[in-house]
């Protein structure tokens, strides 16, 4: 697989998970110490799917995200100090503070700001591939969703519309097994989800190791032409793992511990480093100092969002619907 990929793609993916796990890690303990409002669902240890399913869209693709959107923002291009800003609530945040750790994204880089309703970006996703495949634009749309949401009637509905009209959008389940603290063997009998449910809507359905960023990429960019064709719709199920709980005050006590030593030793980012190092695309002191340049660059952005100037009060009145007599 390595000559399939120029180094500077490989250490580019390697960078963007670098950057995902960094972030999230600072913001944890962040929330942790009572520095950070608010409250945050994180996608520590599913670094590859974001990035494998993201690099090779472009600015004018879009992105439909969930409640756990940090990594796809990161992934497809939205900036960390604009991230963090928006954290910390500041007006230079990249939805202005008013979107918080749960509603990121910058429509600049083709980000749609996430929704935490699970499974409501499913539909959206399918209206933006259907004005693109009106305009005959040639962009794609890939959107998220955790194994939860297949089990919503938007998931279902949604994937019906897309497949009847041949609509230029991807699917993705980060299948990370459980719904919250809900293991998805209690809501769901089939053992792969992308496989059975696509096929009752003639859908093509792909199962892949979620943990392998090259493996989520070479079907990412499979997808992505044949969306671009006007092939119509792909579900691919990443299987995967979040390190930490559904949210930060979930000790996820619900998890056997076998099963978390099982899928921590199978960490993207380790795994990602250790197939670097063997097939010789950069040493173990490169990848270290790649680690603590990112590390800095997350460091400079947490004291960038900390001194950023907080939102005029005036602001509250701004971006919002509002019908009345005098609008």
């Amino acid at each position: 697989m390595a000559q399939k990929y120029s180094k500077e793609k490989l250490l580019g993916m390697y960078e963007r998970m670098c950057l995902i796990r960094k972030y999230e890690e600072s913001i944890y303990y962040l929330f942790l110490e009572g520095i950070m409002p608010g409250s945050i669902h994180q996608s520590t240890g599913q670094e590859a799917c974001a990035v494998g399913m993201l690099y090779d869209l472009t600015d004018e693709d879009y992105v439909a995200s969930t409640h756990r959107p940090a990594g796809h923002c990161l992934a497809k291009g939205v900036t960390l100090q604009s991230m963090m800003c928006e954290m910390f609530g500041k007006e230079e945040g990249c939805c202005h503070g008013k979107g918080g750790a749960m509603h990121t994204g910058d429509i600049h880089v083709g980000v749609v700001p996430a929704n935490a309703i699970v499974g409501g970006n499913l539909p959206i996703a399918a209206g933006i591939a259907l004005s693109n495949k009106m305009r005959k634009t040639n962009q794609v749309v890939v959107c998220f969703m955790g194994d939860g949401a297949t089990n919503e009637g938007s998931f279902h509905e949604s994937m019906n519309f897309a497949a009847v009209w041949k609509l230029p959008v991807i699917y993705v389940c980060e299948n990370n097994l459980y719904s919250a603290t809900t293991s998805i063997k209690r809501t769901t009998l089939l053992e792969d989800v992308a496989a059975g449910r696509a096929a009752a809507y003639g859908m093509e359905g792909i199962v892949v190791d979620g943990n392998d960023v090259l493996a989520v990429n070479e079907v990412a960019v499979k997808a992505i032409k044949k969306a671009r064709a006007g092939k119509g719709p792909t579900l691919i199920e990443l299987k995967t793992y979040r390190h930490g709980g559904h949210s930060r005050n979930d000790a996820c006590g619900y998890r056997p511990k076998e099963e978390e030593k099982k899928w921590f030793d199978r960490d993207p980012l380790k795994l990602f480093r250790a197939y670097l190092i063997e097939h010789k695309i950069a040493t173990e002191q490169e990848i270290v100092a790649i680690d603590d340049r990112i590390q800095d660059e997350v460091d400079e952005a947490v004291e960038y969002a900390q001194a950023a100037a907080e939102p005029a009060l005036e602001s509250a009145l701004h971006d919002i619907y509002w019908e009345g007599e005098n609008d």
